[in-house]
């Protein structure tokens, strides 16, 4: 195991983030993310947290860069590409794992990094 990095974020407060700042949309999510609803994108936040903390927080990382996308089984997994691919080899990562969930007004990600 490489790292290891969890994230929880409070869907209300996500969602107001959202409507206040219209921008962040677009700035936190690709285009094929952001027609989730809102437990979803803020499921999908916390994954995009949980990976940077996995990867040892590293500057400049670009949101766009680690997509969360879903598998025809519904498995949640990332796509990684540019700066966050280019951190995850320097480290040689091999496989994430990702795991999503919403409930009672909470989302959470937990991501694991392997060689």
């Amino acid at each position: 195991m490489l790292g290891v990095g969890i994230d929880v974020c409070d869907i209300a407060r996500f969602e107001a983030s959202l409507s206040r700042t219209p921008g962040l949309l677009e700035r936190l999510f690709t285009p094929h993310e952001r027609d989730r609803p809102p437990a979803s994108l803020a499921a999908r936040f916390a994954a995009k947290e949980a990976l940077a903390k996995a990867l040892g927080a590293p500057v400049g990382m670009a949101w766009h860069d680690a997509e969360v996308v879903t598998e025809d089984s519904g498995r949640p997994r990332f796509d990684l590409r540019g700066t966050v691919r280019a951190r995850a080899d320097q480290l040689g990562v091999a496989s994430v794992h990702l795991s999503l969930s919403h409930d009672a007004g909470i989302a959470s990600a937990v991501v694991v990094l392997e060689s």
